[in-house]
């Protein structure tokens, strides 16, 4: 067997993983393509371990040690996932800002940072900035 073919499909699967972690923002989606990534790793040590011809298998011990692992990681993940679908209406990454740092400045007292605005539309980075650019 030659070691390229399967080497080449784990490339291709990685690629497409990291694309799709890097322009989704539906967190089902990014979820998805994680999973596609360890899986193009998982064929790369199952390729290694049989090119290699390991008495031991270890790349097929640690494929399924990744596997357990990945399975886990999907069952909390999907968890979080619709618990913040329940609360915010929305699995957009880019609108989940509730572990955003909106605490105070150091000088400037208690004024808050992020200040409330007339449009729903700003983020609360964008507030933020608006906050600093006043303050400054």
């Amino acid at each position: 067997m030659h070691l390229a073919y399967p080497a080449v499909l784990a490339v291709l699967l990685f690629c497409v993983g990291l694309y799709g972690v890097l322009a989704r923002r539906n967190a089902i989606l990014v979820l998805m393509s994680v999973e596609l990534m360890l899986n193009a790793v998982n064929l790369n040590l199952v390729a290694f371990d049989v090119w290699l011809r390991d008495t031991l298998h270890a790349g097929q011990a640690l494929t399924l040690f990744t596997i357990t692992i990945a399975a886990a990681e999907i069952g909390i993940g999907l968890a979080i996932v619709l618990l913040v679908y329940r609360n915010r209406g929305t699995s957009d990454v880019d609108k989940l800002t509730d572990l955003a740092d909106t605490g105070t400045l150091p000088d400037a007292g208690s004024a808050s940072i992020a200040p409330s605005t007339d449009n729903p539309a700003d983020t609360a980075a964008e507030q933020a900035l608006r906050a600093r650019e006043q303050t400054a």
